[in-house]
């Protein structure tokens, strides 16, 4: 299991400050919309500078026609990052344009579906998708792993169920991840590690947990002693 930590700060200094703190652990870096869309690929150059070995994992959620959606998808693979995502809903023709147009890409970023947003409870996905979260969400990982994408985005309530109906090797990252417990916030799914572990997660995304800690390196520290 890998740890990636968010990079959810108010102001790209804080943002850059948090990932020299912890340059010298063995993590992945999450850029999501806040940040790219204030920072856009400076951010990315700028993580690279202050560790060249860093992985970087894209967090956008494509969601558009599949032309448009490979066409970005094209755009991201040259950012020098290693995994970024695609909304899965978006559909299968969507999905294999996608994968199809990066197919040949040198070294290309590893592709993840988002499948139900952790922001969800069951009443509010069924009113919007007309199933339940977990009939939804197998639908939606065998939906991805038919159009060859690396893996999905899911909580870890789903993670390991996700496994069972596709492949041992196809990845789950899990956002929401409250580590020691801590308040969920806006998330509605959260886990903490030691189900991340028995749900067979491979990333857990933690950010607040960390960068609102008074002491971020020792939070990271404590983490991966456990995973």
């Amino acid at each position: 299991m890998k740890l990636c930590v968010a990079l959810d700060l108010p102001t790209n200094e804080e943002n850059l400050a948090l990932v020299k703190s912890l340059k010298d652990f063995d993590i992945w870096l999450k850029v999501g919309l806040r940040s790219y869309i204030r920072d856009g690929q400076n951010l990315i150059k700028e993580l690279k500078q202050i560790n060249p070995e860093c992985k970087i994992f894209l967090d956008l959620k494509l969601y558009d026609i599949p032309n448009t959606m490979a066409d970005a998808a094209s755009e991201i693979s040259l950012l020098g990052i290693d995994m970024f995502n695609i909304h899965i809903s978006s559909g299968k023709v969507a999905m294999n344009t996608v994968m199809q147009r990066i197919a040949n890409v040198k070294d290309r970023p590893l592709v993840l579906g988002v499948s139900v947003l952790t922001s969800f409870n069951n009443k509010d996905f069924k009113s919007i998708y007309g199933a339940s979260i977990d009939k939804r969400s197998i639908e939606f990982a065998k939906a991805a792993n038919e159009c060859k994408l690396d893996g999905v985005v899911c909580s870890a309530y789903e993670s390991k169920d996700i496994k069972s109906v596709t492949k041992e090797k196809f990845i789950t990252l899990t956002p929401g991840i409250r580590p020691f417990g801590e308040d969920s916030n806006d998330q509605k799914r959260v886990a903490n590690l030691e189900m991340a572990k028995e749900q067979l997660v491979d990333f857990i995304v933690v950010g607040r947990p960390i960068y609102l800690s008074k002491d971020p390196r020792g939070v990271v520290e404590e983490i991966l002693k456990r995973i």
